[in-house]
């Protein structure tokens, strides 16, 4: 196997290195994407250049859309980091211009409403970057208003919130025509009553200047004007085929000329992030010159060859490191095998909480959940308590956190894997302290993770068991938000929630406390009135 490996290794031609490196390519993009947010967008900007976003552009645009569509909130921050990589390579910015109008118009002809307002978020996200051109913005609010529909109006007023102070802008005749039109629909009064008041509730927030709707917010303005480059050329009069739309770039393709392109990406790079080799030689002729109180106030101490240790800020080598772990990963044919490699790879403590999150991404991206995953991470739980607090305390709240930007699929698998950790006992069922069962703290894929998470856990152990563990005394205070009796609200709303799922016997002693509860009230006015009477 290990012969194999080197092989592989060594002939970076073969398909099958092209292919381990492309699966590699594809998850470390789905995973940036995932996790970026306008706190760490900074940070996460310089990891994606790390990666050859020129070979996986086709990749970038696919994770890009698909996470716009399960999180439109964080379209604004999908387009912040569309902005940056327009300004180094445009391509990729027209591209995604131009799946998204196709996309558009696909949802707009298909009325797919849903689609279309999430679409339309995004497009008019990318209208305040000043990557799409504003045509384009004009066209659809056209196209929506021609033949008012309450669908169709209700989609241009959103549109109009989010791309409002960007058209006010660069179009203010045109721009004013919309209002105009706005009112005219108002007039008429055919729309049903609650889209006249989003007409109504628009016109009071142009009047407020959309204050409340800021083009691009602080954190997220990231390119100057004047350095973005906008691509005008696409209209939605196109036609888009997949010669225009290359969705052979979504595919994996063998290249022949493979290392020539990686060698010409790996000169982008450095031309985008600056070369580490040329830019630390450059400080080490200006350091011997320089008074070495200044290295030493800066924490750059001269070492006995009179040259300065330079710190890597580039994350070059937790790149390097999760790349490992998916090879061996991929590579390895049972559980045991792969637990081997990784432990005899020597993985320093620093890394440990990435081995954790590759393992779990790893397991995220399979179609289907594979057991393997779930007896990896069986084996390093039991290994090392370290391992263990980063599954249970690491790893188990960030992932129920986030659950919100995985796939149906994605979310399943990752459930499943916390079940197996779960039912095998190892990590602690102190982690429920992180799982609060109400209507205000979970939203649709919290309560999906929830239910993947119990029904398999009960497929394992049993009902009756799984209850008599949830009912234990000592860790009560762990299942307290779970099974929640501060609120009766609260209370109602597990217990409804769990006989949805089928698992109703784990929420008989909520029930009994229900019941208590309301008997209790009647059985004081009983006490007062007889008080009173005597």
């Amino acid at each position: 196997m290990r012969q194999i490996e080197k092989q592989v290794s060594k002939d970076k031609e073969s398909a099958t290195y092209q292919r381990l490196t492309w699966d590699a390519l594809k998850k470390s993009i789905n995973g940036l994407v995932n996790k970026v947010s306008s706190l760490n967008i900074v940070n996460i900007i310089p990891e994606l250049f790390q990666e050859n976003i020129v070979r996986g552009k086709g990749l970038l645009c696919q994770s890009l859309m698909k996470s716009q569509r399960s999180s439109p909130n964080f379209s604004n921050v999908y387009c912040a980091l569309i902005a940056v990589v327009n300004t180094k390579i445009p391509e990729i910015g027209e591209l995604i211009c131009t799946r998204l109008i196709a996309q558009w118009k696909k949802a707009y002809l298909r009325n797919q409403k849903t689609l279309l307002i999430t679409t339309t978020t995004f497009i008019a996200h990318m209208i305040n970057q000043l990557v799409c051109d504003e045509m384009v913005a004009l066209r659809i609010l056209a196209l929506l208003l021609e033949k008012p529909t309450d669908d169709s109006v209700e989609v241009a007023v959103n549109f109009v919130k989010e791309a409002g102070v960007s058209l006010q802008k660069l179009a203010p005749k045109p721009f004013s025509g919309v209002f105009t039109v706005f009112r005219a629909i108002l007039h008429e009064g055919k729309i049903d009553k609650r889209v006249q008041y989003l007409i109504e509730d628009l016109f009071l927030i142009r009047q407020k200047r959309f204050e409340d709707f800021p083009a691009v917010i602080e954190e997220l303005d990231l390119v100057e004007e004047e350095d973005q480059i906008t691509h005008d050329s696409i209209s939605l009069d196109d036609e888009f085929g997949d010669e225009e739309l290359q969705t052979s770039l979504n595919l994996f393709h063998v290249d022949p000329d493979y290392t020539q392109h990686e060698e010409d990406y790996d000169s982008i790079r450095k031309e985008i992030l600056g070369d580490s080799d040329s830019s630390s030689g450059s400080s080490d002729d200006s350091s011997d010159s320089s008074d070495s109180s200044d290295s030493d106030d800066e924490g750059q101490a001269p070492t006995s060859g009179g040259t300065m240790k330079i710190e890597d800020a580039t994350d070059m080598d937790v790149t390097h490191f999760k790349r490992t772990i998916y090879l061996t990963i991929m590579s390895s044919l049972d559980f045991e095998e792969c637990a081997h490699k990784l432990l005899k790879s020597g993985v320093s403590d620093e890394m440990q909480p990435e081995l954790v999150k590759m393992i779990i991404e790893c397991c995220a991206q399979e179609r289907s959940y594979r057991r393997f995953y779930g007896l990896l991470g069986q084996r390093f739980a039991m290994l090392k308590p370290t391992y263990r607090d980063l599954f249970a305390h690491l790893a188990f709240p960030e992932q129920y956190e986030s659950c919100h930007l995985y796939e149906t699929n994605k979310l399943r698998n990752v459930a499943t894997f916390f079940a197996h950790l779960l039912h095998t006992d190892a990590i602690p069922w102190t982690v429920f302290q992180y799982l609060r069962l109400n209507e205000r703290d979970t939203n649709s894929s919290k309560r999906i993770f929830i239910k993947i998470l119990f029904t398999d856990i009960a497929e394992y152990l049993g009902i009756e068991k799984l209850k008599a563990r949830l009912e234990d005394e000592d860790m009560s205070i762990y299942f307290q938000y779970l099974f929640p009796r501060s609120n009766p609200k609260d209370t109602r709303f597990s217990i409804n929630y769990f006989t949805s799922i089928r698992l109703g016997a784990l929420t008989v002693p909520l029930r009994e406390y229900l019941k208590e509860a309301k008997n209790k009230p009647k059985a004081e006015s009983s006490s007062s009135s007889s008080s009173s009477s005597s």
